[in-house]
């Protein structure tokens, strides 16, 4: 919590006191850091829940339910005219206590259009400060998100928070759709944790919005800690960092094939849309593969303070692609060949 503070988010969400007695200890410990950023605790739509989270000094309280058909039979029962009924109880409880209050309904996008309006429209009236929309089961695309919320921007006055799973693969392109049609706020977990695929992850998403807006990104948020904050997390629960992570992977910034290595020595921006510096990420050219071009073998010829003519440059690098052809090469294994080469060209001068 501290770390996400420091980074620079908004908000952090936890979850609900009443999940276990551990919980309600780290959400009362959390909201007691005097944190910058403001402390929510996720619950269920009960009176009971949401006193549990203002008992532990929560700032406010993100209340969920779930208005999909299957939600409404299989999960709580209640039909819409109900929904609204809890939903109002609640959130003037809330209110009552002076916080901040979001009502979001469950499996938005499998839930009638007509029927969530009818519950945002009730919620934004008696004034919460934010509705949410939630891909719970992450089926949702782009363009089915651009529609309801853009269509949900011209019912409600609040801000409109968005929540995308990731099941098939669309949470962050989700989220940035969100923002360009009127979403105001976006969940998301470092690394993405979250039930099954897990939620729009913190170091996508931020990739994503400083190609559109670097400065604003630049200035809000300490981009350099995002590896930090995905290493603790990922040794917190045992995982690994994917080699593919956006930003953080060992690949991130990693050129390998011949033609790449050489835009992007002649000028990074022709194959990278990031600027690695923009997050204490550093770029890599590959010097030993099979594909490696002998652009790339001139720039370590270089890198090792040695001079060595096209012609001798071109024949290292076609000895580094046999030799990996074969097996698996270093960079010690480049910079033994390339100063042998070059002790053998000095000898015969």
């Amino acid at each position: 919590a501290k770390k996400l503070d420091e980074f620079g988010v908004d908000y952090i969400e936890l979850t609900t006191p009443v999940a276990s007695p551990q919980s309600r200890k780290d959400c009362e410990l959390i909201c007691g850091l005097g944190l910058k950023a403001k402390i929510l605790a996720h619950v269920r739509c009960h009176t009971d829940d949401v006193r549990a989270a203002v008992e532990c000094g929560v700032d406010g309280v993100n209340i969920m339910m779930g208005t999909s058909a299957l939600l409404r039979q299989h999960s709580h029962g209640k039909d819409v005219a109900q929904i609204i009924k809890a939903a109002i109880e609640v959130i003037e409880y809330v209110k009552s206590q002076g916080l901040e209050v979001r009502f979001s309904t469950e499996d938005s996008f499998r839930s009638n259009l007509v029927d969530i309006l009818s519950v945002y429209k009730t919620v934004d009236k008696i004034g919460v400060n934010r509705v949410g929309v939630a891909d719970t089961i992450g089926c949702a695309n782009p363009r089915q998100v651009y529609d309801l919320i853009q269509t949900l921007r011209g019912v409600v006055s609040c801000d409109i928070e968005t929540h995308f799973h990731d099941d098939t693969g669309c949470a962050t392109a989700n989220a940035y759709t969100a923002l360009e049609a009127g979403a105001t706020h976006i969940d998301v977990t470092v690394l993405g944790i979250g039930e099954r695929n897990g939620i729009t992850p913190l170091g996508g998403f931020m990739a994503r919005m400083i190609v559109q807006n670097r400065e604003y990104v630049t200035s809000k948020y300490k981009l350099h800690m995002i590896k930090e904050l995905e290493d603790m997390v990922a040794e917190a629960v045992q995982i690994n960092t994917p080699f593919n992570n956006p930003i953080t992977g060992f690949c991130a910034f990693t050129h390998k094939s011949g033609y790449h290595a050489k835009g992007v020595l002649r000028h990074p921006s022709n194959y990278e849309i990031i600027n690695p510096e923009d997050f204490g990420m550093t770029r890599y050219v590959h010097f030993e593969s099979r594909l490696t071009g002998w652009h790339a073998v001139e720039t370590r010829v270089s890198q090792l303070g040695l001079d060595m003519p096209d012609v001798q440059v071109r024949i290292v690098t076609e000895k580094i692609k046999t030799l990996a052809d074969i097996r698996p090469l270093a960079i010690e294994d480049v910079d033994s060949i390339i100063r042998s080469f070059h002790a053998g060209e000095s000898h015969d001068q």
